[in-house]
């Protein structure tokens, strides 16, 4: 990935304006370049707020290839940006800030991920999209963690190598124990960090509360879960559990703001029994408001991906939505 910026000079009295202030200039920047702002879920509040759509990464890239916008801001991290311009490489994709990493993503390179391969030569690579474009382009299929099981169990091979999240990928293999699968030793620290005993510690104050967790967890965290999906699945989650009150919801601390909007009436608690204590991504809360405001006024950190990798990644996606889900 390349990230193009230009030279500009940032005036000072954008870096004072009040929140109000500073919204109303990016909503003016936003219709006079005919821009749409994506927010991922676990964007700070005023990010996700502001944004024309939220949801979960590959979603958003999908609904920002359906929209006619010439510019597309992406409020998340650089891979999520990178599938952005995959799925439209005739859009112009900025990333607000350019510290928006992700530890996951950066856990394997295209590098390893070809001596893997040698190593491994009968194995059907599937790749999650939380990695590098490049990384995509050099796999056989994709996935989400909300259809990871869905296209593991499609795949004509018993073989599967499964990259770069392991503990998606020990979950997927409990769905589909009839497939070989082999993980990458790779991580989400947000998702990885949280324990069984932390999430015990707070459902002996919530006794009555639903845990939902992300796949992204680890394999105790998940076995304590009496719901285990994606941040979008968590959205339609709760709406089975009219009766409940209160949740525990084992992910990033800022899929609880969405949660919250939807569900006035419910109560949502860190798994970790803290809001913001370590279910926090630090990649995820370098955006501000004013990042999106220079985003667009200077149109600056500009996504550029090379022909071959946005036809390769391309491939890989494509694939992957031609899976029809288990559910």
């Amino acid at each position: 990935m390349t990230l193009a910026s230009q030279s500009a000079t940032e005036p000072s009295v954008f870096n004072h304006l009040p929140e109000g202030a500073l919204i109303e200039q990016i909503n003016r920047l936003r219709k006079e370049k005919n821009a749409v702002i994506l927010a991922h879920n676990y964007q700070i509040p005023q990010i996700q707020d502001l944004a024309d759509v939220t949801g979960d990464s590959l979603g958003l890239s999908i609904e920002a290839s359906n929209t006619d916008a010439d510019i597309i801001v992406f409020c998340g991290v650089h891979f999520m940006a990178e599938s952005a311009k995959v799925l439209s490489p005739d859009k112009r994709v900025f990333l607000p800030h350019l510290g928006a990493g992700c530890a996951l993503a950066d856990s394997i390179t295209v590098e390893s991920l070809y001596e893997w391969k040698a190593r491994y030569p009968d194995h059907t690579v599937v790749t999650y999209v939380n990695s590098t474009a490049e990384v995509k382009a050099a796999s056989d299929i994709c996935c989400t963690s909300a259809n990871a099981v869905s296209v593991v169990r499609s795949l004509d091979t018993d073989k599967v190598l499964f990259t770069p999240d392991k503990n998606l990928a020990r979950w997927v293999a409990r769905q589909v124990p009839e497939k070989e699968i082999i993980a990458y030793d790779g991580v989400c620290p947000t998702h990885d960090v949280l324990r069984q005993a932390s999430v015990d510690r707070t459902r002996i104050e919530y006794p009555e509360a639903i845990i939902i967790a992300h796949p992204e967890c680890r394999e105790d965290v998940i076995a304590a879960a009496h719901e285990v999906c994606s941040t979008t699945g968590m959205l339609t989650a709760v709406g089975r559990y009219p009766e409940a009150k209160t949740f525990i919801i084992a992910t990033e601390e800022a899929m609880m703001h969405q949660l919250r909007k939807r569900y006035p009436d419910k109560e949502f608690v860190s798994a970790d029994g803290c809001i913001g204590c370590r279910l926090h991504c630090p990649y995820m809360k370098v955006t501000g408001l004013q990042d999106v405001y220079f985003s667009l006024a200077d149109e600056r950190f500009e996504i550029q991906l090379d022909d071959d990798v946005i036809e390769g990644a391309r491939k890989a996606l494509e694939r992957m939505l031609a899976v029809p889900r288990d559910d």
